[in-house]
């Protein structure tokens, strides 16, 4: 039986998210009781809450909505690098030691362990440049265990438009505390959502 790394964060109420963001809400439409089979609940929650898929929507107005793209990059082949402290910026220098031979999915770990309890508004983030280095080398996704591949101030979503410009996917808030560096099989599919402009995902890793 091949081992399974669950690399998603707990989805709840107390979840943090991007400041202004939608926080996870659940309320109970029908509960068990006389007359009534079954549990029922609506949920309200932001798309990029917990571990997501961002869509070219998110960051580009003429984007793919997420429910249209194809999901081939967010199955296969991955490898988990450490660049734990790396400080606010994830660059070249600091993947170099695992670069040999990439699959096509590469999750960066920047923290020893995850804030899951608070917004981390010095959240670390991808320089630009490396992003244009991974795609050189044939890398068609990327992830990280912080909210977002960019600096949390950031107005012109550098990296975003990197993503954008060389037609790569992208993975936030994934959980890699248990993670060693390491080739794994990723699974981590978006759902159908037709016009959004981010998915929740049920991301794993599984054992080659």
């Amino acid at each position: 039986m091949k081992r399974i790394w669950d690399i998603s964060p707990p989805l709840q109420a107390d979840t943090p998210v991007f400041p202004g963001d939608t926080a996870y809400q659940q309320t109970w439409t029908a509960t068990l009781g006389p007359g009534c089979p079954v549990n029922v609940s609506a949920l309200t929650l932001s798309p990029h809450a917990g571990a997501h898929a961002d869509a070219p929507l998110h960051y580009d107005p003429a984007g793919t909505a997420v429910g249209l793209l194809d999901l081939a990059p967010f199955l296969g082949p991955c490898r988990v690098i450490h660049a734990i402290g790396c400080g606010p910026l994830v660059r070249p220098e600091h993947l170099a030691h695992a670069m040999d031979r990439l699959p096509p999915r590469v999750l960066v770990r920047v923290y020893r362990r995850m804030p899951q309890d608070r917004f981390d508004e010095s959240l670390p983030a991808f320089a630009p440049g490396t992003i244009e280095q991974l795609a050189d080398l044939g890398v068609r996704l990327v992830g990280i265990d912080s909210a977002s591949i960019d600096p949390a101030s950031s107005k012109t979503l550098e990296s975003h438009q990197v993503i954008r410009r060389r037609g790569l996917r992208v993975l936030e808030n994934l959980l890699l505390d248990e993670v060693p560096e390491g080739d794994y099989e990723l699974i981590a599919l978006p759902l159908k959502l037709m016009t959004a402009d981010a998915s929740p995902v049920r991301a794993v890793l599984r054992e080659l």
